[in-house]
């Protein structure tokens, strides 16, 4: 029996949900899969799945075992990679989190620039607007400017990301302009999912709190962007995307002298993880990267050639981002 193979299949088939999709990835047959899966079940005495035509669910071992045997399986493949190819040179697979827009208009050029510095190297990136507990769902490292922090889960804080409250001129004209924080609450907002309504500012009297009322709801920065150029309501962006849009006039600030708590963009790494040099290279190289940059100065990134949704909202053009983005 070989144990590896078996723990493999078991952890790709609980990730994807479905035999047919971890055969697809592994190169072999679905019947190969599920009697991999059959096998360690019947080595430890206990089902792994409850099995139907439709989908797979983790039975409460198979739940419980998940993530062991996940960090099990990325160490034993680790250790077999460095022992073929000792090379001294980075090698080996990274499973990679990151946010969706600064995914999209900022860290892809940065990883991608990683790749050709280390050709050894694979990367799997995922976009997700949330943040994400690394152990559990199986990342090697997760990027992410929500304050959460998880047991087992080294921080590594990267840069600051600076926000403000933005809306189209138009909008403000029709609306009228907020004059203090309680004023939101009468206006139509545009809401990132995962920050909910309850906006809470920064201002002279301190830190202020309100609940705003919703006209749209997006896990996505640049949705919300284009719908405040478009004057349907206040937005709570991110300078990165906000600035380019106030220094062309399409956005203008409310509330200037009061602004959102600043955030971190970190790195979360598994502390099982966060010693492996290649972990700790692709931090390091992030990290350097984005010392190059401002999250809080709104760097035209949303103009950079590669990314024609994002020129589209700001229409800024392409040359200020392009000297400073990596390519």
């Amino acid at each position: 029996m070989d144990t590896l193979a078996n723990l493999r299949a078991f952890v790709t088939a609980a990730e994807t949900g479905s035999f047919s999709e971890a055969a697809r990835r592994a190169g072999v047959a679905p019947s190969v899969i599920a009697k991999r899966v059959d096998q360690l079940e019947w080595r430890i005495r206990a089902p792994l799945f409850t099995r139907t035509t439709r989908k797979l669910t983790l039975t409460d071992v198979g739940e419980r075992y998940l993530p062991v045997l996940r960090q099990l399986v990325a160490q034993l493949e680790d250790t077999l990679n460095g022992m073929s190819r000792a090379t001294g040179a980075l090698e080996g697979h990274i499973r990679v989190k990151v946010p969706t827009t600064l995914g999209v208009l900022c860290l892809g050029p940065m990883l991608n620039g990683f790749l050709r510095e280390q050709p050894l190297v694979s990367l799997e990136v995922v976009l997700a607007d949330r943040s994400v507990n690394p152990v559990e769902e199986g990342f090697d490292l997760a990027l992410g400017a929500r304050p959460e922090s998880y047991g087992g889960v080294q921080d590594h804080p990267m840069a600051p990301v600076t926000r403000r409250l933005v809306a189209s001129p138009a909008y403000l004209a029709r609306a009228g302009v907020p004059q203090a924080v309680s004023d939101l609450s009468s206006h139509d907002c545009l809401v990132f999912s995962t920050s909910g309504v309850h906006w809470e500012l920064q201002g002279r009297q301190g830190l202020v709190g309100v609940d705003v009322r919703t006209r749209l709801r997006s896990n996505d920065g640049l949705a919300l962007l284009e719908a405040a150029q478009a004057g349907l309501g206040i937005a709570l962006l991110a300078d990165y995307l906000a600035v380019p849009g106030l220094r062309t006039g399409l956005l203008q600030e409310v509330l200037p002298e009061t602004r959102p708590p600043d955030l971190w963009l970190k790195a979360m790494v598994p502390a099982a993880r966060n010693d492996l040099p290649r972990i700790r290279a692709l931090v390091q190289w992030l990290s350097d990267q984005l010392a190059q940059l401002a999250l809080g100065e709104g760097f035209l990134w949303a103009a950079h050639p590669a990314n024609d949704r994002a020129g589209r909202a700001t229409g800024a053009a392409g040359a200020a981002a392009s000297a400073i983005l990596p390519g």
